[in-house]
């Protein structure tokens, strides 16, 4: 597929270039588009495709689906969900989202095989022009200027070398973070990762109104010597006969890259109870895995005309693994600082726009991540989170506390105590 020349009045080929078309480059390209910039989204792969992930978003996830004209409704495909399940030390415990004023009172699962898909006939809806099965390897650096003005790609099945121009390059190509490694951003070791391994399997529990989340993984295929295992589990019910079953560990974990993830998934699904299903007969496909760079791993996130949009600038939450929400929230913060530099003669001026992205990014989230960067470090040892769930779980209250913190669901401006104390100290939190 090629491109049309866009409206830059140069040689250029486009206002702004997006790579990566998941849910951070797509949210980006549709903001921009519908700000009526010429934007090129340059994607790797083809839609539809599959993406390894739990495919259920939080409320915070689904408050940027509704800001960006996406229909969140049930009629519209999606499965809304109530809350959040914990099951811990043979305690169950059901959290409803909270009622908040910022954001929804649901949360929805939507497979990421169709859920990219929709977002990304969205951007091109609004206007962005699509390029699939083009892998950008690197940036096209102006000598004089030392400012990104493009990206190197191959296209097509045979694989053809092509360039790109933009004087707005916007990376959301993901972990592997390739367009900021050659322009030398280099992924910060001391920022948590997460790896997380997830399949698919027909089951009886597909049609759940909780996300369920296991504190506690147990080997228990010698009954006499159960073993704690290092990471948490979740069961998403699908709502189309099969439910996504996964397991996340932290690198701050001392079995972490010592590990065969998808050996302790199989592990830990032979000790669930046969009724549920989950077992080889009734997989649909096979284990994928992938990384989750948390805490603003990289950085800066805007520099010589580039931004770090999503996984590409370490936008995972440290306290649970979400990446979608974070993915979407920073893609519509980076727009709106482009459209606003658009706006603007060349020079400073613009330079200004732009650099006001890292501050809006670190505003939102940085002392958050902070929080959690921490709280990561704590909680990767097993016996540690075995004694949390052991001792916090029958406490309801706290455990509702909890459900506001990790997953960073709580009103800014007034809400009631527990938002109070989430707010207040997200803002003395030194930025990530």
């Amino acid at each position: 597929m090629t491109t049309t020349p866009g409206r830059t009045g140069n040689t250029d080929d486009a206002e702004v270039i997006v790579v990566g078309a998941g849910p951070a480059g797509a949210t980006a390209a549709a903001y921009l588009a519908q700000a009526g910039l010429d934007v090129l989204v340059l994607e790797k792969s083809a839609f539809p495709r599959e993406k390894v992930c739990g495919d259920g978003l939080t409320p915070r996830g689904v408050k940027e689906l509704i800001d960006l004209g996406v229909d969140t409704r049930e009629e519209a495909g999606w499965l809304h969900n109530r809350g959040l399940r914990v099951v811990s030390g043979g305690v169950r415990l059901e959290l409803d989202w909270p009622e908040l004023a910022d954001y929804p009172p649901y949360g929805v699962v939507r497979p990421r095989h169709d859920f990219d898909d929709l977002l990304a006939r969205h951007a091109q809806q609004a206007g962005a022009r699509l390029v699939e099965r083009t892998s950008v390897n690197s940036a096209l650096v102006d000598e004089r200027t030392g400012r990104i003005a493009g990206v190197h790609a191959k296209s097509g099945p045979e694989r053809t070398e092509v360039t790109y121009r933009a004087p707005l390059v916007v990376s959301c190509d993901g972990v592997s973070g390739r367009l900021a490694l050659s322009m030398g951003l280099q992924r910060k070791e001391d920022r948590p990762m997460g790896v997380a391994v997830r399949r698919y399997y027909e089951s009886p529990r597909t049609a759940d109104d909780y996300l369920e989340s296991h504190m506690e993984l147990w080997d228990r295929s010698n009954p006499a010597e159960p073993k704690l295992l290092p990471g948490y589990g979740w069961i998403f019910g699908m709502g189309d006969g099969t439910v996504n079953v996964g397991l996340g560990a932290l690198s701050s974990s001392k079995a972490y890259g010592k590990t065969n993830y998808r050996s302790l998934l199989r592990t830990w699904l032979e000790g669930t109870p046969d009724e549920w299903g989950l077992r080889e007969d009734n997989a649909t496909g096979k284990i994928g895995g992938a990384a989750l760079p948390m805490g603003f791993n990289r950085k800066p996130h805007y520099g010589s005309g580039l931004l770090l949009v999503g996984d590409s600038g370490g936008m995972v939450n440290p306290f649970n693994g979400e990446g979608i929400a974070y993915a979407m929230e920073s893609a519509r913060l980076a727009a709106e600082c482009v459209v606003q530099a658009r706006a603007r003669p060349e020079g400073m001026a613009r330079e200004r726009a732009l650099a006001r992205y890292p501050d809006a990014v670190a505003e939102s989230l940085g002392g958050y991540f902070r929080m959690g960067n921490l709280f990561s470090k704590i909680i990767g040892h097993p016996t540690v989170l075995h004694m949390a769930t052991k001792y916090g779980m029958p406490r309801v209250t706290l455990m509702r506390f909890v459900l506001k913190l990790m997953g960073n669901l709580y009103d800014r401006r007034g809400g009631d105590v527990m938002d109070r104390v989430i707010s207040a100290t997200t803002r003395l939190t030194p930025s990530a």
